[in-house]
């Protein structure tokens, strides 16, 4: 999830700006920052060989990322942060709404079409697919 906010957050922009983007997500941070230029020396493969989980969204962040000029940063979740926290306010105001709208069932179904549909696409799961299955 924390990679699609930052991928939508960037290509909302109009021009290329210089940004100061913050997030909790040491995956995130190091990734874009650290191991996307290995991956892509490589094939999108890891070190082992092995292609990259969520290669998809790491292009897509990559892409976007080159329209900017961004530092990323990481901040430490719930430790007092106040746009972390608010971030964490509205993620959770969020799915407070999904949950109202739809059904238990209606979302397992929903997340099980989503699974068969990136099997059938042989995408590799998305690591937040893990923690969507928990809300439900």
């Amino acid at each position: 999830m924390e990679m699609t906010a930052a991928i939508e957050a960037l290509t909302k922009l109009n021009q290329g700006c210089k940004i100061n983007f913050y997030t909790d997500s040491q995956y995130l941070r190091q990734g874009i920052t650290e191991w996307v230029q290995g991956w892509k020396r490589r094939g999108w493969k890891t070190k082992d060989k092995k292609p990259v989980r969520n290669e998809d969204l790491w292009r897509a962040l990559d892409a976007a990322a080159k329209e900017h000029s961004v530092t990323w940063h990481w901040v430490k979740g719930h430790s007092g942060n106040t746009y972390n926290e608010r971030c964490d306010v509205l993620a959770v105001y969020e799915i407070q709404k999904v949950k109202k709208h739809f059904s238990r069932e209606q979302l397992k179904a929903a997340l099980t079409e989503f699974r068969s549909t990136q099997e059938a696409n042989n995408t590799p799961r998305q690591s937040s697919s893990t923690k969507a299955a928990e809300l439900f």
